[in-house]
């Protein structure tokens, strides 16, 4: 017969586990809130990365489609620094 103590601890990482799941969710699926000077100077600050990439700072995104992105550059930035 298994350990009160033991099955209590499974339920409560469980319950952890669940808890930090939706919170990586709600932070990850917030509105974005910039202001639309502040979309401009994140713009401006992003052009010696290439008009692509400022242009992008113009859309409303989510952090999540910002970190997608942000892994999408450097998986690039990889592909085109190994095939030189």
């Amino acid at each position: 017969m298994e350990n009160t103590n033991t099955a209590a601890g499974k339920w409560i990482g469980a319950a952890l586990v669940v808890i930090l799941a939706i919170m990586a969710y709600g932070v990850l699926t917030m509105p974005d809130n910039r202001t639309g000077a502040q979309r401009i100077g994140d713009a401006v600050a992003e052009l010696p990365n290439g008009v692509d990439k400022a242009a992008r700072q113009l859309e409303d995104r989510t952090p999540g489609e910002k970190v997608g992105d942000a892994v999408k550059d450097v998986g690039q930035d990889i592909k085109d620094n190994t095939a030189k």
